[in-house]
């Protein structure tokens, strides 16, 4: 999540699984005139289809629920369709240029603005969304040049792992700042045992995880060869070289970080609320959960904002867009919102949600408070996030395997300008 991050588990496992990021122009073409979409398909007036990546057990679950409560309030039937987390995006678009559009599609939050820029999607506000309790930080997460196009039940970022009684036998404290992570990480190195593990896979996992790193030392995702980026990337150089972080970061996917943490081959993580459900399935390991450490005393910790967002595609037919909008308001009220975060570990997106969330598992509060000043990864750069994507797993294996990061980044930073 990357970012809607994993749906559900298998027993004693979580996968996240990867993102096919789509580029515009595939997008564009495909679509074609999706306003048209719906003129080709007869529907069953009481029948109304949500398209989304449950393909878990445990979510498929939990969603099938929340369709099922909504259905008896709405007076409608709900069905729930739903294919692997990488295939979305384009059953979305084959279905776009089948004219057999759902009526509800969950995108991850990357992946919402390239459908949004083929004018694919509707203004949930128009269509009488409500987003009251609502912060402004999450309605931009789900807009598109000024446009909400996504509402979001629940949000995630991400976070430090700690192994309490790692740090607890070695006389350590929770870092809070880079020197005090690399130092930390390095006192927690030995044997099998590395300091820390971390995604900087060549997938949206690694540049996920490399977001914090870039924001709270001040780079951007519009600049990626400026010295703060740069900086950013050889930090994750330092742990490697102190021999504090292992080689294989680099085909780590999030799941396989979590794999080494719940292993004991990790004392510390970067990592989100969806492996929460995982790591309580071992019963003798007692973590602890805190804001990524910053560059320095003083500074935010600015992680990633995270999580699917509900859209509703542009069918041409404004009664069913209408119950749509009603089915999407039923699944984001507030109490759908806690019991859909309870069950998969996420934050809610309704503020009053999120505080009687926050009272059930206090123990997660660090999330939420680094949720408050987290980002959006496609903010700045909407669909242009994809090629930005694609640069920086390029540039992750080049500079983790031996270029500098300043050359690596310099790479990345032209790709991205030639568009390719």
């Amino acid at each position: 999540m990357t970012a809607h991050l994993p749906n559900g588990a298998r027993p004693g496992r979580r996968r996240v699984r990867r993102r096919v990021l789509v580029p515009l122009t595939v997008a564009s073409a495909l679509v074609g005139t999706v306003a048209l979409a719906g003129c080709g398909q007869s529907r069953d007036p009481d029948v109304y289809t949500v398209l989304n990546s449950s393909t878990d057990d445990s979510y498929h679950s939990w969603d099938a629920a929340t369709l099922e409560r909504c259905s008896k309030q709405l007076g409608v039937t709900i069905q729930q369709q739903s294919v692997p987390a990488n295939q979305v995006m384009t059953k979305s678009l084959r279905m776009a240029s089948s004219k057999s559009l759902p009526d509800v599609i969950q995108f991850d939050g990357s992946e919402m603005p390239t459908f949004a820029e083929t004018g694919g999607l509707m203004d949930l506000k128009k269509l009488g969304v409500d987003t009251t309790d609502v912060p402004q930080g999450i309605i931009d997460y789900g807009s598109y040049k000024g446009t909400y196009y996504g509402a979001a039940r629940t949000v995630n970022t991400l976070a430090l792992f700690y192994n309490k009684d790692i740090l607890e036998k070695a006389g350590l404290k929770v870092p809070t700042t880079w020197d005090e992570m690399r130092e930390t990480a390095k006192k927690l190195t030995q044997g099998h045992q590395y300091g820390i593990a971390l995604s900087a896979g060549g997938a949206e996992d690694g540049v996920y995880q490399f977001t914090p790193f870039m924001w709270s030392n001040g780079g951007d995702e519009t600049d990626l060869d400026s010295r703060q980026v740069a900086q950013a990337l050889d930090y994750w150089k330092s742990l490697i070289s102190d021999r504090s972080l292992s080689k294989s970061t680099i085909n780590w996917t999030q799941a396989d970080v979590n794999d080494q943490f719940m292993a004991g081959n990790a004392a510390m993580m970067i990592n989100g609320p969806w492996q929460v459900e995982t790591l309580n399935t071992k019963k003798n390991l007692h973590w602890g959960i805190a804001q990524i450490p910053v560059p320095k005393a003083g500074d935010d910790s600015v992680g990633p904002l995270g999580g699917g967002e509900l859209t509703i595609p542009d069918i041409g037919d404004t009664t069913r867009e209408k119950m749509s909008a009603k089915i999407v308001n039923c699944m984001t009220s507030e109490q759908e919102e806690v019991t859909y975060a309870l069950n998969s570990w996420m934050i809610p997106a309704n503020q009053k949600a999120a505080a009687t969330w926050r009272k059930k598992v206090p123990s997660l509060s660090s999330l939420a408070d680094q949720v408050a000043v987290a980002r959006s990864r496609t903010a700045k750069v909407g669909s242009g996030w994809t090629s930005i994507s694609l640069a920086l797993q390029s540039a992750f294996q080049s500079a983790l395997t031996g270029e500098s990061s300043e050359s690596a980044l310099k790479h990345a930073q032209a790709r991205v300008e030639s568009g390719k």
